[in-house]
């Protein structure tokens, strides 16, 4: 497969069209049938590959940023008769099954992206469902705030993996009609096994949709919607909104070089190092709504290398973060970003941070943070270390000079900040720093007594704020040992553990859609049933029927 590219922009769409008159931002999905990201498959019935989800991304990270006036977003289709197929059954069939894993995973984000804006940038989503909304094309509807259906005698929404594909909606379908809309258990089973779907007044009184109108009032009750969920928003009406210009990004051989960001790929040892610069600009004297922010442009380059990562380098098996810069200008970002956290521009910049450090959350990767002398694990940078499988601290000696590190360097040390205790929570609505101390709440209070205090290797680790202390004289045998020994086990067992232990605390809907891919959807939908010669992935549209071994397992 070709290097998949996650940047882009609305000159270059092939499938959406986005369009703002005032409050209401409109996004129309027109797929190209022959716009498919690799050959093989045509995206016939407005059906979506990664390519689509891509520019659906993008849209609404632009939407947030780019249009601080947009208060409502309708989703559409652009096409008659229907909404949106779902993924594409072809693409499926022809996909390895890592990436449709990962297809799946970042369909999933985008469409927490978008309840995210619903709930936290008052940034609210309409579904203005016309024709068939089938398996993911009715789980985009399920994303928005309020889903609309024309009452055309065969637009519906349905759920038909199961009775067609012998797999799950991919993206948190099953998990939203019961935590979301709240869809009864016994009418959910019927649903999920209905191919035609359901349609009409039945929709509404079993929950699946808000409000049905008919064809002859559709666009009028659709626009009437909008507006009357842009008058509950509290974003700005004025305010000029920030260009997500390109970003500048360099591939030469196993280096990907942004600005702000590196990564390195070690490819023999199955490692990637990625290293984050800290700011060389001052913290400006008013909030300056510009895409070069440091906090923002860090966390953008920081985005698009993990995804890049997560498709383009799918043996790389643990990522290595490091941090080069002054503790002090991270420090001094982290309280801009709390004293203004009100601005609408900070508040966006502050929840796309609390989306990317989710990301990493969630790659299926393990997830290592070295700290070393010059590091600036400050604050929200020290989101990473606390994200991380495993942090590790490089202790130093002490000298009649005081404490240093071997080499005449400063002794490494970790920071925190205000923006550590709740700026940005993970998907199971907890701190990092909650979560790691599950066990022993107390601790979350005496790091919060930390703040401001530099804490060098031993502070850092009676705090439980860090893995191990490796000295400074056996930190290169140390860390080669451990990485050494993580790249032996299996990578399946390795992303079972990790996913299991990241999550702890609370389960929320967010935690379980992750979860249920992980685990179940990932079992799934490699049994013989949906993938083998004689399976229903296989055999879908031959008019041959699927041959199911009808053991339960």
């Amino acid at each position: 497969m070709p290097l998949i590219d996650f940047r882009t922009a609305p000159n270059r769409y092939r499938h959406w069209t986005l369009a703002v008159d005032g409050p209401i931002g409109t996004l129309t999905m027109r797929v190209s049938e022959s716009g498919g990201l690799v050959p093989g498959y045509e995206l016939k019935l407005n059906s979506y590959d990664l390519g689509v989800d891509i520019e659906l991304h993008d849209a609404v990270q632009r939407l947030r940023f780019e249009h601080p006036g947009v208060k409502t977003v309708i989703i559409r289709s652009g096409q008659e008769r229907v909404f949106c197929a779902g993924a594409n059954i072809r693409m499926l069939s022809q996909s390895s099954h890592g990436h449709k894993v990962n297809f799946c995973k970042f369909t999933n984000e985008t469409r927490n992206e978008i309840e995210d804006a619903s709930a936290s940038s008052g940034q609210r989503y309409l579904a203005a469902v016309s024709g068939s909304a089938a398996g993911g094309g009715y789980e985009l509807a399920l994303a928005a705030d309020y889903i609309m259906l024309i009452d055309d005698r065969s637009s519906s929404v349905s759920f038909p993996e199961t009775p067609l594909l012998a797999v799950l909606p991919g993206t948190g379908g099953l998990t939203r009609i019961i935590d979301k809309r709240k869809v009864r258990r016994d009418l959910a089973d019927v649903f999920s096994t209905l191919e035609e779907g359901v349609r009409g007044k039945k929709a509404v009184d079993w929950r699946l949709v808000d409000e049905v109108a008919p064809k002859s009032v559709w666009q009028e009750r659709v626009l009437e919607r909008a507006h009357a969920m842009a008058q509950r928003s509290d974003r700005p009406d004025n305010a000029a909104g920030v260009e997500l210009t390109p970003l500048d990004r360099i591939i030469t051989g196993d280096r990907v070089e942004y600005p702000l960001v590196t990564v390195e790929v070690d490819r023999a040892r199955r490692i990637a190092n990625l290293t984050i610069r800290g700011p060389s600009t001052p913290v400006p004297p008013t909030v300056e709504a510009v895409d070069t922010f440091w906090p923002l442009a860090w966390a953008r380059e920081l985005d698009d290398a993990i995804l890049h990562l997560r498709f383009n380098e799918p043996v790389i098996g643990q990522l290595v973060f490091r941090t080069e810069g002054d503790a002090a200008a991270v420090l001094g970002y982290d309280a801009f970003l709390e004293a203004h956290q009100e601005d609408w521009f900070i508040r966006e910049v502050r929840l796309f941070i609390k989306r990317v450090l989710k990301r990493l959350d969630l790659t299926s990767r393990t997830l290592i943070t070295l700290i070393e002398p010059g590091s600036c694990f400050a604050g929200t940078l020290a989101e990473i270390a606390f994200a991380s499988d495993r942090s590790i601290i490089r202790g130093s000696r002490h000298s009649a000079l005081g404490t240093q590190h071997s080499e005449g360097l400063p002794s490494a040390e970790l920071h925190l900040s205000p923006l550590n205790f709740g700026a940005y929570p993970m998907s199971n609505g907890l701190t990092r720093l909650a979560t790691r101390f599950l066990g022993e709440p107390a601790s979350v209070d005496q790091a919060g007594a930390m703040i401001g205090t530099p804490l060098d290797a031993q502070a850092a680790s009676d705090a439980g704020l860090v893995t191990f202390v490796y000295d400074d004289t056996d930190w290169a045998d140390e860390i080669r040992i451990m990485l050494e020994e993580r790249a032996s086990f299996s990578p399946d067992a390795l992303t079972g553990m990790e996913a299991n232990l990241r999550f702890g605390g609370p389960e929320t809907m967010e935690t379980k859609i992750f979860g249920r891919l992980t685990a179940w959807q990932n079992w799934i939908f490699q049994r013989p049933n949906a993938a083998g010669d004689d399976g229903a992935l296989k055999r879908y549209g031959t008019g041959i029927q699927p041959s199911f071994d009808r053991k339960r397992v």
